[in-house]
């Protein structure tokens, strides 16, 4: 597990591709109490972050939620109202965005459509004063990096939109940055490229060793790729993790619902436990006594005997997934619950069933 008090990644050994050749171990990326206000309107509240050297960090929640600002700060694109931006130890907040040799990789792929493949890549070198011997070498690399050396000479209408991206992806390599922003570049992507590119990121970032933060809402993405994912809402940071912390152990009732799929159904709180149809299950974190929503993950229920504890319910729909079945049910207190259970349990729509709950742990919120 990489957290902010562990050191870097050991780099795998290269081959001679110079890009490689020459990757570092990653630069440690800090926000100190950083708010970012439009006027009147606080976007962000006091942010907290820190990232070690060549970690894969996600900020992940809903539109709005103030991570894109987050990323933009970072950047040098947005100034910070308050607070601090450092990078390697470096107080960067007054520093312009040219100067800070960071690489980002937007939404839209941004490539010039009158230059070559080849060309798009090596454009930052080139403005950097790199020689046209050095650029073509360099870019060759990065296009390498990114499987597609063999396209060096086409233009971008020519590329598909995965390809177009992996060629942003190589430019925003090509000047060795410090820090990799990646600013939701796969939500324009159809679901099968997405996988692939998302895949194919996190393994260039592993060999690179290069610290890397990723903007998403998709909880699978962030899930997939990530070290750790800060969950972020109404401009804080509720929660930091690994993927495993966040998923198993959600600190607050918005982690809960917005990582994994979750299904809410009524519940009481008395002492250490919630009650639900009658089954005391244990706290994940403390709460207040009295009503409750409880969060239930599919896998924290069941398809069970007729006599066993539990809540009588109704298929409304049943969904095939490979390995397993994820079945929506109406149970008799009216909710709508999400259960996971064997692919060889067929049940039909509108067939009575009864649910069971396993012992594990859940989140709640208390009711309004």
């Amino acid at each position: 597990m990489t957290t902010a008090d562990t050191p870097p990644r050991t780099l795998p050994a290269t081959s001679d591709n110079l890009l490689l050749a020459d990757a570092g171990e990653g630069t440690r990326v800090e926000f100190r109490g950083v708010v970012k206000e439009y006027g009147a309107t606080r976007v962000l509240h006091g942010v907290d972050l820190d990232i070690a050297p060549g970690e894969f960090v996600s900020l992940l929640g809903p539109s709005g939620c103030g991570k894109t600002t987050a990323l933009r700060v970072l950047a040098g694109l947005e100034k910070a109202t308050a607070g601090e931006v450092r990078l390697g130890g470096a107080d960067v907040s007054g520093v312009p965005t040219n100067k800070r040799d960071i690489g980002m990789v937007f939404q839209s792929y941004s490539l010039f459509p009158h230059l070559r493949v080849a060309d798009n890549t090596a454009f930052g070198l080139r403005r950097r004063g790199a020689g046209k011997k050095d650029a073509a070498a360099r870019a060759a690399d990065a296009l390498e990096l990114v499987g597609l050396e063999h396209l060096a000479d086409r233009f971008p209408h020519q590329l598909s939109g995965g390809q177009q991206q992996r060629v942003a992806l190589a430019r925003a390599l090509v000047t060795e940055p410090r820090v990799l922003l990646l600013d939701e570049p796969l939500s324009a992507l159809d679901a099968k490229v997405r996988v692939q590119l998302r895949d194919e990121i996190r393994r260039i970032q592993l060999r690179l060793g290069i610290t890397t933060v990723f903007v998403t809402h998709d909880q699978e993405e962030a899930l997939a790729v990530s070290d750790r994912i800060a969950v972020m809402n109404a401009g804080r940071i509720e929660q930091i993790g690994t993927p495993e912390e966040l998923y198993l152990n959600p600190a607050t009732p918005n982690v809960a619902a917005f990582i994994g799929v979750s299904s809410v159904v009524p519940g009481v709180v008395e002492g250490d436990t919630v009650t639900v149809w009658g089954v005391r299950l244990p706290l994940q974190a403390p709460s207040a006594p009295g009503p409750v929503d409880v969060f239930l993950r599919p896998e924290n229920l069941r398809l069970a005997d007729g006599d066993a504890p539990g809540m009588d319910a109704i298929v409304q729909e049943s969904t095939f997934l490979g390995s397993f079945r994820r079945t929506l049910v109406r149970t008799a207190d009216d909710a709508l619950v999400r259960v996971q259970h064997a692919a060889t349990d067929r049940v039909e729509y509108a067939e009575r069933v009864r649910i069971a709950l396993s012992s594990d742990s859940v989140a709640v919120r208390p009711r309004d």
